[in-house]
């Protein structure tokens, strides 16, 4: 091969890498602005749907405990 045409083949593909590593990036802007455009000014972002207090028991906890009960009694 040509030296010329395997370096314009190399230069292509850094401009390929260089538009997807772009547009990746506008996509996580657009996702950040999104989720901070979502959250009330002066609530944390990270507390955001959090309910104080006792917290519903998962599936798999009470389905173990059924069987505990169902081996005792």
């Amino acid at each position: 091969m040509n030296p010329g045409t395997t370096k314009r083949q190399r230069e292509m593909a850094r401009r390929q890498r260089q538009q997807e590593k772009s547009a990746r990036k506008q996509q996580r802007q657009a996702e950040k602005a999104a989720r901070v455009a979502s959250v009330p000014a002066g609530e944390d972002p990270d507390l955001v749907g959090i309910v104080p207090g006792p917290q519903p028991l998962l599936d798999e906890l009470s389905a173990d405990e059924g069987e505990e009960e169902a081996e005792e009694g």
